[in-house]
């Protein structure tokens, strides 16, 4: 089983300015925990150990949020406030580990990952992309369905979800010989960056979820720079499609792009309804708006 995940979390979040300004995106909250708790939670409940964080000198908060803080601690416990001080003990699980990595410049995806090499080692490993949140529909989640996947075929994973055909330019699109159902992989030829509506191979679109074989941080080191004049996790795997299966795996979840206002506002309308002590009167709150 894959046992760590990479999330990249050096940029610059300049979708989310002004906030991102002074407040790293990942740190913008959802209702009452910040965005990247969702991310590390659906990491988590996937069966993954260890998080890698690829980080930046300006994201030490993110560091800081899964640090422990005894001095805030010992007051919540002083003070009997014990429902707070179990909800920061318990961000993450006493077995899984936080680890950060600088990524020194912003040279894209595939450059972020790559510098997690040395931790990740010769194991195989999932990437979450963390602007992007995922709601499941299921118990078990797209994570951890992806992962057994991979151990079952020994093939990377790409998750992707239906998009209306109309906004396929606007995505990375995947070209597979027919759509699977949700919950189900299959082989892709490859993936077109933000096709015509016409010529797209399909209408599914990549989330931000990989589980990889380790062949890839190999690939990486040899990737020219592409598009942006970066380096590129997608060239990367397309060239391991050259010698190895890669498949795409429909999601069954929900996906928010926490990267952008808009898409940040419909995950705390969606959360917020859903939180267990809050959703109530979060309904009435809105039912209240609808002038």
């Amino acid at each position: 089983m894959i046992k760590k995940a990479i999330l990249p979390v050096a940029g610059l979040g300049t979708r989310f300015l002004p906030a991102s300004k002074s407040i790293p995106k990942e740190m913008v909250t959802v209702v009452d925990r910040p965005a990247i708790e969702y991310v590390v939670r659906e990491a988590v409940e996937a069966g993954i150990e260890q998080i890698i964080l690829v980080t930046h000198a300006s994201k030490a908060s993110i560091e800081n949020y899964f640090d422990r803080n005894f001095e805030l601690e010992t007051t919540l416990e002083q003070k009997k406030k014990y429902d707070l001080l179990e909800a920061i003990t318990n961000i993450v699980p006493p077995h899984v580990s936080i680890v950060s990595v600088r990524q020194p410049q912003p040279l894209g995806l595939g450059h972020a990952v790559l510098c997690a090499k040395d931790i990740v080692g010769d194991d195989d490993f999932a990437v979450l992309l963390p602007d992007v949140l995922v709601k499941e529909k299921t118990e078990l989640n797209d994570l951890q369905r992806m992962i057994q996947r991979f151990d079952e075929v020994d093939a990377a994973q790409i998750m992707v979800e239906a998009v209306p055909e109309n906004l396929v330019n606007q995505y990375g699109i995947v070209d597979v010989a027919q759509n699977p159902n949700e919950g189900e992989s299959i082989k892709m030829e490859g993936i077109v960056e933000k096709p015509s509506i016409e010529d797209a191979p399909s209408n599914l679109s990549v989330v931000g979820r990989y589980v990889l074989p380790n062949q890839v941080m190999k690939l990486l080191e040899t990737t020219p720079k592409g598009a942006g004049n970066e380096i590129q996790l997608t060239d990367a795997i397309a060239t391991l499609q050259q010698s190895n299966t890669v498949e795409a795996y429909r999601m069954q979840g929900q996906t928010f792009d926490c990267g952008s206002k808009l898409g940040y506002l419909k995950a705390v309308l969606h959360y917020g309804i859903a939180h267990e002590k809050l959703g109530t009167d979060f309904k009435n709150l809105i039912k209240e708006l609808d002038l």
